[in-house]
């Protein structure tokens, strides 16, 4: 239960501000909120899949301090990376608008290609490293599609009014405390 909890946060907070979110709500606005949450949701399964499998794997073969210290730098880096922040190019912006398939495989698709090596999927795989597969990945698989149904209702309502500056400092804030935590883990342990 551990596992499950921890990766909704984790993964909650990681997609905060991320293209995703923007996707999903550059979607909202083309069709309607229940297919697209649909779409999110069956890619966000497949890859967060892959990513609990082979975070298992190198979870197998690596000490768990050594893990450790590696999940607290990539979360650290999740930080800086956030920061940076993520923003939907005009052309992926207009693919999405104009996207006439059915919206459950457009945007299944879409996503499913969005998070391959994002900062979500290389989160999910670092929080496999350490805790169970069956619990990392439904948390991480119902953290992100929270947050992206946040968004597709936030964008519904707000349009593009969001306050993304405060989402991004927020995200990457509870980024670095939990690289924090996970560095000082070893070390205390």
């Amino acid at each position: 239960m551990e596992a499950f909890w921890l990766s909704l946060v984790v993964i909650f907070v990681a997609e905060l501000g991320d293209k995703s979110q923007l996707m999903a709500m550059t979607f909202a606005t083309r069709f309607r909120p229940w297919p697209v949450l649909a779409g999110i949701t069956l890619a966000t399964a497949v890859v967060h899949l892959v990513s609990v499998g082979l975070g298992g794997l190198v979870g197998d073969f690596l000490p768990t301090a050594a893990i450790s210290m590696a999940a607290g730098v990539a979360f650290l880096g999740f930080a800086l990376w956030t920061l940076r922040g993520d923003e939907l190019t005009d052309e992926e912006s207009q693919k999405a608008k104009r996207t006439t398939r059915s919206a459950i495989v457009a945007v299944t698709v879409a996503f499913f290609l969005a998070e391959l090596g994002d900062k979500t999927m290389l989160a999910t795989i670092t929080l496999a490293t350490q805790h169970g597969w069956f619990g990392t990945w439904i948390g991480s698989t119902v953290g992100m599609v929270a947050a992206d149904a946040l968004a597709i209702a936030v964008g519904r309502l707000l349009g593009r009014n969001l306050p993304e500056r405060v989402i991004r400092y927020g995200a990457a804030a509870a980024f670095a405390v939990f690289g924090v935590i996970l560095l000082l883990e070893p070390l205390v342990a």
